[in-house]
Parts: C-alpha cells; structure tokens; sequence
C-alpha cells in the first residue's frame, strides 16, 4: 500500500510541480504528517526531493528529475488498454483519426516493458465493438461550430428556425445531441433539421 502511495506521489510531483504537503495528502487521502514521512522515505532512498518551508514552501522534485514510472498495477494496465481500444465516434467527428492512432501509438510506447505488455496483451486478446451512431455531415458541422465558438441555425430557413450557442456534442447509440448554451438544453439530432453554421462568434462562458 505504501509502495503504491510513494510512486503516487513521485508522479504528482512530475506531472503538477511543486505541492505543499496539505494537497499531496488531500490527494492522497491522509494526513499531512504522513505525506511527510513518506517524503523522508523518498529522500534517503535517493530521489531528489526538495521541501521549502515557510508560506510560500512546498515539496518538489529537482534537478529536472523524470521517471517513466507509472505506478500502473497489472490490472490498471489492462484497463487502460480497454480505454485506448474503445471505439469512441467522437474523433471521427473532429476528424481526430490519424491524430488518435498516433497518440495512443506513442502513449503505449512511453510505458515501461512489462506495463506495456500487459497493454498490448489485453489489446489483442479483448476487443469492444460498440453501437455509435452514424456519422454525419451535421454532427459534424456542430463539432466545428463548437471548437470555432460559433452560433449555427437549426431547422434554417423554416418557421421554427432556432438560433443556438452550440458548447458540446454527445452520443448515445441511436444519435447525436448538441447542448445549447442559451437554453441549457440538449438538442437531439431528430429535431436538428437543416443547419447553418455563423460567423458570428459567442463567449462560451456568457451566453
């Protein structure tokens, strides 16, 4: 249990920089006092551990340490695993395809061997093909609007036309949403209609 809480630790200090030891343990999920002892465990074990004391201190690591451990346990690799091979229709949407098989190419890479291993293992052994909606034209004319912050039209040029502050887009199995950002509405795509996608840029954050 310990072990696994060190390497925790050592990771939160890679990855977020300087910590006080009241965030490591809020994280951690024990006492400040803890955090402390095992710091000092870290330290006469060699790792570059620097603690700064005083209102502004904090616990860091130095000399630009970096590990490529993960502190992934055998089954959290395979997990992992299940999560980079789920078919996820969103990043064709966004036309993330190329960009998807590269990241997780070079995410599996940067693992240690044996959690490797275990990733490429339950990879070629479990495989999940999941009902998505089709993909369409107009999910993803939303998904740009989305990343631009642009306003669209649904059911445009028709009596019922409505102008929306498209924020997200979701699926489910059957189809899309899109969320409102004026309404707080999901809006299905059943109800969609023909689209126009502005020019007009909105603040996300104020409607």
């Amino acid at each position: 249990m310990r072990a696994s809480r060190l390497l925790q630790i050592l990771l939160l200090l890679q990855n977020r920089g300087r910590q006080t030891s009241a965030q490591l343990a809020t994280e951690l999920e024990v006492t400040p006092r803890t955090i402390l002892r095992d710091v000092d465990a870290m330290t006469e074990a060699g790792l570059p551990i620097i603690v700064h004391q005083g209102n502004q201190g904090g616990i860091e690591l130095g000399f630009n340490y970096r590990t490529r451990l993960t502190g992934l346990a055998t089954e959290e690799a395979q997990a992992l695993a299940l999560i980079l091979s789920a078919s996820n229709p969103m990043i064709a949407v966004l036309g993330l395809e190329k960009a998807a098989e590269q990241a997780r190419a070079k995410l599996i890479e940067s693992l240690p061997d044996k959690t490797r291993h275990h990733c490429k293992d339950t990879m070629s052994r479990f495989e999940l093909i999941a009902k998505v909606p089709e993909q369409n034209l107009r999910a993803r004319a939303l998904a740009k609007a989305i990343q631009g912050g642009t306003i669209a039209r649904l059911r445009f040029a028709t009596k019922s036309e409505q102008t929306i502050h498209p924020d997200a887009l979701r699926a489910d199995a059957e189809e899309w949403f899109v969320h409102d950002a004026l309404t707080d509405f999901w809006i299905a795509e059943r109800v969609w209609g023909r689209l126009n996608i502005s020019g007009i840029r909105f603040d996300p954050q104020s409607p």
